[in-house]
């Protein structure tokens, strides 16, 4: 049953979070820094209240690494939101975030088995159409490509630290979100301008409460509580599940979310764009050797 329930919180949470940050981005396109800042203050308070004791629990893993893990993660996520200001199409933007893009740099310094590098060119190949549709959006994509190196570099020192201390992913989650707090100074004067922004769009009555309230601030909340459900749908999804079976849901996931984002926005997506995205999801499938766990599955029975 815990399965089967993280496995909703990631499809709904996630899912959902896609729909309400679109929502704003297409209001606001350089609004990514006010709703980065509202996610790591909400789950760093979280991760503080729960997971530190009220900062009476002291972290498994030095503080000094995970201040080069915040370091990266804090720039990953503002060039990721300074790369919608060009008005990005958000299912690119999606395709690039993809943590399935990771294997590109990720793979290479070890040795794999060929379908393990078929995989990767594959996902390569899908980024190259896809990027190549988007020509026109050169600064952006430049940007993208950056913090999708600088995330996989991240993903490795990561896993570096695991190997040496062990997975401690719930007190690396709150670390990421909340030794990042303080660097959101040096944005205080974009998140503010947005927050008067948002404070002047339509209010809207909550039935709740009976309180009328900015529609964007209603939807800045439902933004930021749907990326929590989303993130501890994947947390426990990985204490109860395989990594294969974790990686499958998230990559459907994020599929799914792909294709909410085009049908619902009416996002433009070429034929091309279809055919990227599909390369880059049937590479993803050979990587984690699906077939092959089918047929092992099947000759079982």
């Amino acid at each position: 049953m815990s399965t089967i329930f993280a496995v909703l919180l990631v499809f709904v949470g996630c899912c959902s979070n896609v729909v309400f940050l679109e929502t704003l981005v297409r209001e606001f396109p350089g609004c990514g820094n006010i709703v980065t800042f509202a996610q790591f203050a909400f789950i760093a308070l979280e991760g503080f209240i729960f997971e530190t004791n009220f900062g009476r629990k002291k972290p498994a893993i030095p503080m000094s690494n995970y201040v080069i893990m915040v370091t990266m993660f804090f720039t990953v996520s503002v060039i990721n939101n300074y790369a919608l200001n060009f008005n990005i199409a958000m299912p690119l933007h999606m395709i690039f975030r993809s943590e399935v893009l990771k294997l590109c740099t990720v793979s290479f310094p070890c040795r794999y088995s060929m379908s393990k590098y078929l995989s990767v060119a594959m996902v390569s190949l899908g980024i190259f159409i896809c990027t190549i549709m988007s020509a026109k959006q050169v600064v952006s994509i430049a940007m993208l490509t950056f913090a999708l190196l600088m995330s996989a570099r991240m993903g490795i020192f990561q896993e570096t630290l695991y190997k040496q201390y062990g997975k401690h992913s719930k007190e690396a989650l709150f670390y990421n979100h909340c030794l990042p707090l303080p660097g959101f100074l040096l944005l205080s004067s974009d998140i503010y301008n947005h927050g008067v922004l948002f404070s002047q769009s339509t209010p809207v009555e909550v039935p709740v409460i009976g309180q009328a309230v900015p529609v964007l601030w209603l939807y800045l909340l439902l933004n930021v509580i749907t990326q929590y459900v989303c993130i501890r749908g994947v947390f426990i999804l990985t204490t109860e599940c395989a990594s294969l079976t974790v990686t499958l849901v998230v990559t459907l996931r994020k599929f799914i979310s792909l294709i909410i984002s085009i049908l619902f926005f009416k996002n433009p997506f070429t034929a091309w764009h279809w055919v990227g995205t599909g390369v880059v999801f049937l590479g993803t499938l050979i990587y984690t050797e699906v077939w092959t766990s089918i047929y092992v599955v099947k000759k079982a029975e």
